[in-house]
């Protein structure tokens, strides 16, 4: 029987119909990096993939689908562009948790390569 490392690439699937969204981006990140593991270590390339479907059932607490405002600049003057969450929500939930997930993980070198392992579905997988 081989002996189970860090590395050993596992994949989870989470359904995230009815659940908040920071506890899913929680949940999603522990597994991601491999933090679940008796293994783990903080220096090795997490090598874990998670699926998440039913990104479009997702729910907020409090009234954060009107206040809560997602930036991001152009780079030119006057570029700064501004969407709430209702209406990123409507336009495509699964960037919503996508960057929710993305600002749970550790910012170093590993972020972009860890967040590749991120499978999102808006429906049912098939």
């Amino acid at each position: 029987m081989k002996k189970q490392t860090a590395n050993d690439p596992k994949e989870y699937t989470l359904d995230a119909a009815g659940k908040i969204l920071g506890r899913l981006a929680v949940e999603a990140a522990v597994l991601l990096r491999g933090r679940n593991k008796a293994t783990w270590l903080p220096r090795l390339t997490p090598t874990n993939k998670v699926v998440i479907f039913n990104t479009d059932k997702i729910k907020v607490s409090g009234k954060k689908l009107e206040q809560k405002i997602y930036r991001r600049h152009t780079g030119y003057p006057g570029g700064l562009r501004e969407e709430s969450l209702e209406k990123l929500l409507a336009r495509d939930s699964r960037e919503v948790v996508k960057r929710a997930v993305y600002g749970m993980l550790p910012r170093n070198r590993t972020r972009d390569k860890t967040i590749r392992n991120l499978s999102l579905y808006k429906g049912e997988i098939k």
